[in-house]
């Protein structure tokens, strides 16, 4: 791990993974607020991105703005973990793949442009390795935002995420593309996708803007890997809940302090569990104590659950759902 510098890197990092200036020279707005140069800014954030830091600065979409995507999982002989793991994070599709303590071992995120390219690539997984893959896909989020405070992540959430009322407009799927792999770091990165895409700048801008407002884009700013700053103990816990009582406890498990990941999900004939948090703390007592803490004052204590400690990760990057050839950029952008 690169520890960040509390006088620095922190208030960059914390302050703007949302709210990045959307103007031709953001730097110099973010040189202006920190009292620090632009050049400065756009070194520092150059360091942290070849650091494992900063995994981008970009946009996230709200659930439904377009493409498809789903939470998967296989049980993997352990003899083997390490090779499939390997196959598994190959596809450009795969943006996130751990290993966690449970049977079902391996636990990976698949993206792609249409519901029949995901499936294709899970199938093609399956061809490849001779394992099943158990298909999770999410059915109703109630909070997505990994932007929590870095100084103190178990503060209270915030609001229930919604799914976005108007998904990313074909015509305009060029730039989704582009904001999924994030900005250049220099001193007008608006330029170069409104080069790539034959627009102006001020329709880039102008375009991302509106996407914050209708709510097709959540955030856009700086995307930070947790682990790298020491958030190093994360756990996934999962919730066996009476389909007629998820949306409630989904509703009141999304505002409990520390709670940054909650979701329904389809359950699977192998397995029963419904609903899905995650909690990201620095070392393992501190995120039970959060889990558990959570599961009461959601009145969900007395509902089955297991909690799925991260052992390894073997993938972390953006996801790729409106790349229209995902492999051929993530070897561009490698």
């Amino acid at each position: 791990m690169v520890p960040t510098s509390p006088t620095h890197d922190l208030p960059l990092l914390n302050t703007w993974q949302r709210g990045f200036p959307l103007r031709p020279a953001p730097f110099d707005a973010l040189g202006q607020a920190l009292g620090r140069p632009a050049g400065d800014v756009i070194a520092t954030c150059q360091r942290l991105q070849a650091a494992g830091v900063l995994g981008r600065i970009g946009g996230v979409f709200a659930p439904g703005a377009g493409g498809a995507g789903l939470l998967a999982a296989m049980a993997v002989p352990r003899e083997r973990l390490e090779a499939v793991a390997a196959a598994v994070s190959r596809h450009p599709g795969v943006s996130h793949n751990y290993e966690r303590e449970n049977a079902l071992n391996l636990w990976f995120v698949a993206n792609a442009a249409t519901p029949a390219a995901l499936e294709a690539l899970l199938a093609q997984i399956e061809q490849d390795t001779g394992l099943a893959v158990l298909r999770l896909p999410m059915l109703q989020p109630y909070r997505i935002d990994l932007s929590f405070d870095l100084a103190q992540p178990s503060a209270a959430a915030g609001g229930i995420t919604r799914s976005a009322t108007r998904p990313v407009a074909p015509h305009e799927i060029g730039l989704a593309a582009l904001a999924e792999q994030g900005l250049q770091l220099v001193p007008r990165p608006f330029d170069a996708w409104a080069e790539a895409l034959g627009w102006t700048t001020g329709d880039v801008l102008d375009t991302l803007s509106r996407w914050l407002a209708q709510g097709t884009l959540s955030r856009f700013g700086m995307v930070v890997r947790h682990h790298e700053v020491g958030y190093t103990a994360n756990a996934m816990t999962v919730f066996d809940v009476p389909d007629d009582e998820v949306d409630v406890c989904g509703a009141r498990l999304a505002c409990q302090p520390g709670v940054t990941l909650a979701y329904r999900r389809a359950r699977a004939a192998q397995w029963g569990y419904n609903l899905y948090c995650m909690v990201h703390g620095r070392e393992r007592g501190e995120v039970l104590a959060l889990v558990q803490q959570a599961a009461q004052r959601a009145g969900m204590a007395h509902h089955r659950r297991e909690v799925l400690f991260s052992l390894r990760r073997f993938t972390q990057r953006g996801p790729r759902r409106f790349a229209a050839d995902p492999a051929a950029q993530e070897a561009t952008h490698a």
